[in-house]
């Protein structure tokens, strides 16, 4: 059955009496539902890798510093200040939420949180980044100073793991499955790896996360009253479809979330510059936005976005020219007689796979053969990260530091110790990164980000894509659920729902 009449159908499915009654026992149980695409692995903020994991964390711990709508490091639970390149000091403001168990939050909590994240036993993923810390010292309930072993002007990026209790960090509690922290909510039940059910500490509120991996279910789901809220992870056409049906509110938000193609530049073909550009002028990114994505999102030329503090605001677009990436092409020694051939990898998310046969037919146009070979997540991802790809497509997922410019395009950041998955290798890449990161005004650091932001451009170890759009839907009576840029799921701990007539 066609994808809309399906919907047609199975909307109409319950009898009016029937759904009523449905709505009923939804709101006598007080709970939210909000459905997601997976679920969350690990409720440990110290060892939490996937996107889940790390949006629900947000919600149960609280951490040190916040970021401001230009990404810049803001006081969290704690003021801070730099007396010296090396030292930083830290105190906990006045107000904030105790533990949930009703224990206070101290100093010495902070400091348990970051030396178990620093030891090797924990296996965190934090710790390289947090290895610059040299020592940790509390210096009463409330002040504590950490010095590093070198100026790190960047430092305040690397603190926004959760905040554990000192107590259970060095009894070794389950984190995982038995979260404890600071955060507006707090862990109510966890009946089994589908259904997780968090409750607010404001007012008791009970939000379910009920997971429903495929997007038409979840569709149905919220049209028939099981749910209450949906976010992200729809085809564009459940979007469309959602926002013509009268009890669904659909909202949407320009997003930050960095979409891209990357390239193997060890691999003979996509090594050669001149192949790049003829990828980056063979596609039409706007007209992929406007029909597949029906105008969900923005053009991307750098993986920040213009309002981000080291943002560029000043990139050329590769314009959509077919006839230049013919010439180019032919310049890289490729055309009739000798077609160029590329493994292009992607997931098999039915959605993502459909974005790859378009960018597919595009290429083709020009004369390139792509071969779409799509696999399961955890096999794409291990591909990507093993190097084992010529064209792959993914998406960098609320990232704030600049530190990224060094985790993905430093020379020193081959994996496994950094994520330079294509092999970029550039002198002065390396030499602009590392100015950046030991400048400490920000003016200056900035400028030499922009400096790099326009290397990276022209040398096409990326190409970018866009930043997708947000999309909230949700049913009848929910308000005060704020979209967030970067996908983030802070708005349960403010949404709520008008009582049933």
């Amino acid at each position: 059955m066609h994808r809309r009449a399906l919907l047609t159908a199975l909307a109409g499915a319950l009898p009016a009496g029937l759904a009523a009654g449905c709505a009923r026992r939804t709101h006598a149980q007080d709970a939210l539902r909000f459905a997601v695409a997976t679920e969350p692995r690990n409720l440990d903020p110290r060892l939490a890798t996937d996107a889940l994991s790390e949006r629900v964390n947000r919600l149960l711990y609280a951490r040190l510093v916040a970021f401001d709508g230009a990404s810049r490091p803001v006081p969290g639970i704690a003021d801070f200040e730099q007396p010296t390149p090396k030292h930083w000091r830290f105190r906990l403001r006045d107000g904030i939420a105790p533990f949930a168990d009703g224990e206070p939050v101290r100093a010495a909590d902070v400091a348990a949180t970051y030396e178990s994240a620093l030891d090797p036993a924990t296996a965190s993923h934090h710790r390289a980044v947090l290895s610059v810390i040299e020592r940790i010292r509390v210096l009463d309930e409330r002040t504590l100073e950490l010095r590093l072993r070198e100026p790190e002007p960047l430092f305040p990026y690397h603190l926004g793991i959760g905040i554990q209790p000192a107590r259970l960090v060095e009894a070794g509690h389950g984190f995982q499955r038995e979260p404890l922290g600071s955060g507006p909510l707090r862990l109510a039940d966890w009946p089994d790896p589908g259904r997780l059910r968090l409750r607010r500490r404001a007012d008791g509120q009970v939000i379910e996360l009920l997971t429903v991996k495929d997007p038409n279910v979840r569709v149905m789901k919220l049209l028939r009253g099981e749910v209450q809220l949906l976010q992200n992870d729809l085809p564009p056409e459940l979007v469309g479809y959602l926002e013509r049906q009268p009890r669904v509110r659909v909202a949407r938000a320009a997003g930050v979330n960095f979409s891209y193609l990357g390239f193997n530049l060890a691999d003979p073909a996509t090594g050669q510059s001149r192949v790049r550009r003829a990828i980056a002028h063979a596609l039409d990114r706007s007209a992929i936005l406007k029909h597949l994505f029906r105008g969900g999102g923005r053009l991307a030329e750098a993986l920040f976005p213009p309002e981000h503090w080291a943002g560029a605001d000043d990139l050329s677009p590769y314009a959509f020219a077919p006839g230049l990436a013919r010439r180019l092409l032919r310049e890289a020694g490729y055309g009739p007689e000798r077609r160029l051939r590329l493994g292009y990898k992607t997931s098999s998310d039915p959605f993502r796979l459909r974005l790859a046969t378009v960018i597919q037919a595009q290429l083709a146009a020009v004369g390139i053969e792509a071969r779409v070979q799509s696999y399961d997540w955890g096999t794409f991802f291990g591909d990507v990260k093993a190097g084992r790809f010529q064209l792959y497509s993914l998406t960098w997922v609320g990232v704030q530091s600049p530190d990224i410019f060094r985790y993905a395009f430093h020379s020193a950041s081959l994996p496994p110790d950094g994520a330079n998955r294509g092999r970029y290798a550039s002198a002065e890449a390396d030499r602009l990164i590392d100015t950046a990161a030991a400048a400490g005004e920000p003016a200056r650091q900035a400028a030499l980000y922009l400096e790099l932001q326009h290397l990276l451009h022209r040398d096409l170890p990326y190409l970018p894509l866009w930043f997708e759009d947000q999309v909230l839907a949700t049913g009848p009576g929910i308000a005060g659920y704020r979209l967030a840029p970067d996908g983030a799921y802070d708005g349960l701990a403010t949404v709520t729902r008008a009582a049933a007539a």
